[in-house]
Parts: structure tokens; sequence; C-alpha cells
């Protein structure tokens, strides 16, 4: 008789779980997981059962653990029939003895077994929130960085950046992979790439691996590893309250960034840019759990919204400055960050209630990540007209169903940001077409924070606006955009706005990162090329700018 929990199958049938039994009975047919924290399986011989009794276990191999057995530590007998994976239920030894130079152990029987039906091809993924690290190695010590993103006793995938398609060519024998979990455990084995695709605006590789080689300590350990991303995907599926206890692989040791991963050895102009980075990680993994599920982590973005916050309270200029740094991260990431960060800036910083804040945040990040779902080829379109529009409307539905199982955030920011960012006084915007007595005034300034970060990136139709020409853009459709919201932005920013490339009256070029009580340039970074600030910033000038360079003469668009 079989009965289903979870992913597994009980077989409570005497005659079954007697069969399965015996052929646990050989050597490597069997391991032995104990009930504490951090365990992974171990070797161990089921030598013989005594049906509807006892089972006979041979833990030499690991007689360390004979003492905890003695004092009544529980475990489980786990192994594999069929490509199928099978487990007892909890047991406990009766006793444990030594024989010659055997340590035995006799254990209670079994009334059941579980057997999980999916076989060995069976792809474990590792949903939002899930880290795990990748290092891969090739011939000539060449190394590269990754994450892993499924994995099963048969291969996995991982993410890698662009640059390791020359490892991936070059190499003439199998990469050692390591993967490296947040509980600090590394697992060590070689891999064949069998196949690869390639996504250009993240700049990443996805490559699956099928492993070599495999001993059978190496595949108990895989064994062990896919169950506990499966039991960790389950407990974080929906918000993640559920009552499944954590996986304790991912549970990591310490509040530092996991130390290995696509985005390690990358390199930021700024401290602050460098930790945005980690907020733009997470919106990134976001947008591919969108596009696969249709899902919004509610844990995950209560929890960047909450360090976006504390950030901007931290230093709000050098945090306006980090999103002009991001350039290696997708349109829809970026934007979605700069438009936060924006908001946070422009609705008066801590004199609005934490949660308000919070809420606007978190909606500001996720605003646009619907557009992942639409075809890439309305995205790249070089005109809008009404029926590219309304494929585009879909989108915004597509976050507020998201945002709905979002319980600590407020419907209405939701409502105001997500739903009317694209609305406009005059009725002309969508989703709802609302006209200005129906517009909140959240919604009325989140749109004008929204277009002004939008005409400032390149865009199929057209490149970059200069902040001069975005201004008076606004200006000019009273009718659109909310003049008080126009003004007051640019009372708040200034017209030469923190992250602006500006020239210089004495030829230089800057990057603005502080401006003083007055919005003129109180600090600067020099450059030499026009791109988005990275590894070619020069000497930081601070103070009398002005004095040194000169009045600030344009804003030079960057492309973005």
């Amino acid at each position: 008789m079989a009965q289903a929990q979870d992913d597994f199958t009980r077989i409570t049938s005497p005659a079954a779980v007697e069969s399965l039994l015996d052929q646990l009975i050989e050597p490597g047919g069997a391991s032995l997981l104990l009930d504490k924290p951090a365990s992974s399986p171990q070797p161990v011989l089921l030598t013989e059962q005594v049906v509807g009794e006892s089972l006979l276990l041979d833990v030499t191999a690991i007689r360390e653990v004979s003492s905890q057995l003695k004092r009544g530590l529980g475990f489980r007998l786990l192994g594999q029939i069929d490509g199928k994976m099978v487990r007892t239920p909890m047991l406990k030894a009766e006793n444990c003895s030594v024989s010659g130079d055997r340590v035995v152990c006799v254990s209670d029987y079994p009334l059941y077994l579980e057997e999980l039906q999916r076989r060995e091809s069976f792809r474990a993924r590792l949903r939002l929130g899930m880290e795990v690290g990748a290092i891969l190695r090739g011939d000539d010590d060449a190394s590269a960085q990754g994450d892993l993103k499924d994995l099963s006793l048969e291969g996995c995938q991982l993410e890698l950046p662009a640059s390791v398609a020359s490892l991936l060519a070059t190499s003439a024998h199998p990469l050692e992979i390591e993967l490296c979990f947040p509980d600090g455990t590394r697992f060590t084995v070689k891999g064949s790439p069998r196949h690869q695709a390639s996504d250009p605006e993240r700049q990443a590789l996805r490559v699956g691996f099928r492993f070599e080689a495999i001993t059978g300590e190496q595949e108990r350990k895989l064994w062990y590893f896919v169950r506990e991303i499966e039991r960790e995907a389950m407990r974080s599926a929906g918000d993640g309250d559920n009552g499944r206890l954590p996986s304790l692989l991912f549970q990591a040791q310490s509040a530092t960034p996991p130390a290995v991963g696509r985005r390690n050895l990358l390199e930021y102009p700024t401290p602050m840019a460098r930790r945005l980075a980690r907020v733009a990680g997470y919106l990134d993994a976001q947008l591919l759990e969108l596009q696969q599920d249709g899902r919004l982590d509610s844990v995950q973005l209560s929890r960047h919204a909450d360090r976006l916050l504390m950030l901007a309270d931290e230093d709000a200029e050098a945090l306006l400055f980090a999103t002009r740094c991001l350039d290696r991260e997708p349109l829809l990431v970026r934007h979605g960050l700069a438009v936060a960060v924006h908001l946070l800036s422009l609705a008066g910083g801590t004199s609005v209630p934490r949660d308000v804040r919070k809420a606007m945040a978190a909606c500001a990040m996720v605003h646009d990540l619907g557009k992942g779902l639409l075809p890439r080829s309305l995205l790249e379109a070089k005109s809008f007209g009404p029926d590219e529009r309304a494929q585009l409307e879909p989108h915004v539905a597509t976050v507020l169903d998201g945002l709905e199982s979002c319980h600590w955030l407020s419907a209405s920011v939701a409502r105001s940001v997500v739903g009317g960012i694209n609305e406009r006084l005059d009725g002309s915007g969508y989703p709802g077409g609302l006209a200005s007595d129906q517009l909140h005034e959240l919604a009325r300034m989140s749109a004008v924070v929204d277009v002004v970060d939008a005409m400032r990136r390149d865009r199929a139709d057209r490149p970059a606006w200069s902040i001069d020409s975005v201004y008076r853009h606004l200006l000019k459709e009273p009718g659109l955009f909310d003049p008080r919201w126009v003004k007051r932005y640019i009372q708040c920013f200034g017209l030469r706005p923190v992250g602006s490339l500006v020239r210089f009256k004495k030829g230089e070029l800057g990057w603005i990162q502080r401006l003083d009580a007055q919005k003129r340039p109180f600090q600067v970074q020099l450059t030499e090329r026009i791109e988005p600030p990275g590894e070619a910033l020069g000497r930081v000038i601070r103070g009398d700018v002005v004095g040194q360079l000169g009045e600030p003469v344009e804003e030079v668009p960057v492309s973005t």
C-alpha cells in the first residue's frame, strides 16, 4: 500500500518494505543521516533485517557516532533503488556494541519506508533567496565564479559571467565544479558542459553540466543536496511561513554577503554602489523568478526594501550616485532602483512614516518588472502606436497581482505607485486612463520621477536626453504631469543632479556626486570617458568645485 506525503510516497506493505530493505543490504547500499543540525549522510552497512523486529547496522566506518546513537539520537537510513530515493522514518538504536574490530548497532524496525518517485534526472531548482556559489576551474588554473541554479544527481546548471565562454571553449578535459553553500559546506565534482544559453543584457551565460566519474560518496552527498534544495524551495514557496524547518545548508554562518558568486568579482566605483548591487542582484533574480513562475516573493521584497531604506537613511546622495553605477544590470533593474531611490528623496526622507516609505520603495523597485514577461520585440520597437501600447499595458496588472501576497505592503500605495505611475493628468495614460481628480498625490509624484529617469536613458527609438531637455519637456506639458511635482523635483535635485556627467567651463568632464545647500556641485569625480561611472574615474574634487573647474556648462547624456 502506498500513501503520498509531500514528494515521497509512503510504502506501508510489509512485503514491499522487506523487499526494499533487502536491496539496501549490500556495500554502499545505505547511508545514515543523524537527526541533528548540520548533519549529512554518512556511510553505513545494513547487514541484516529481522522482519518486523529489528535492523542490524555496521557503523565501524563511522564509529564516532555510536556514542550518540547509544544516547538515543534519532537517525534515518537512506538509499537508492532503481534510480529512486528511499528513506526510513526516524529510527533509534536499541543498543550498540563492539564485536572484534567491528562496531554494530541494533535498531528498531521501520513500519514503513518513503520512496521519492522522481528519478536521477530530476533537477532541484533554487528559488529566490537561495544562494549557492560555484567556482569553475579549468586547465592552466583558469577559473570563474558563478551561481548554482539547479542540481540533480546527474548534473547541474550554473549561471556564469559571459567572459567564461573562453574557458569553456579551451578546456580539453572535464572542468572542476566546486559548490559553496551558505553554511560553509563545500562540494567538488567534475563536469562537462553540455549546453549553454547567452543572456546579453545580463552579461551572463546559463551553462548545463553533466557530472563525470561520480563516486558513491559523491552520489550520497548529491542526493542529500538535492533533497535539501527541494525542502528549502518548498519552505520558501508562498510567504515562507508554512511550518517547515529551514534547511541548515542555507543558514549562513554570518551576516556578510556570500564570498562566491557571479557578482563577487564585479568592481564598482564606490562602496555604496557595491552595497546597492546586492539589492540589484535580488531584483535581477526576482525578474527571472517572475518570468519562470509569475510570482513576487513577499519575504525577499520586504527584506530588500528594508535594505534600501537603510542605505537611503545612511547617505542619500551616495545612494543617488550609486544608481548611475549599475550599468551591468538589466535595464528594468536599473530603472526600478533609480525610481525607488529618487522617490524616497523627493518624498521628504524620514518625515514620511517608515512603513509608507518602505511600501513606496518596494513598489517602485518592482513597478516595471512585469515588462520582463513581454515579447522582446515589443520592448525594442522603434515606435509606439496604439497597438504597441495595448500590448504594453498588462505588465502593470502582472506586478499588482504579484503584490497581493505582500500583506505587509499597503494596497493603496501599490495602486498609487504601480497602478498610477503610467497615468497622465489628461487621462491619456494607462492602464486605467485615469484623469487629474482621480489620481492620488503619490501617483502624480511617481509619474514625474519615472519619466525623468526613463528619458535620461537610451530607448530603442531615441538616445538618452539631457536633464535640461527633460526639465523643459515636463514644464511644457502641464496637462500630462503635475507642475507642482515637476517644480519640487527640480528644487529637490537641482539643475545638475547628483549622478550627472557635466562638462565644466575649463573643459573637464566630471560626475557630480554631491551638491551644496544651493544645489551647486560640491563633490565631483573627474573622468575622460562618456560612459557610466566605472574603473576609469579620476581624482575627486570637493568644496569649491566651481572655483577650480569653472561653472558647469552642460550635462552630457550617457548611454545607460
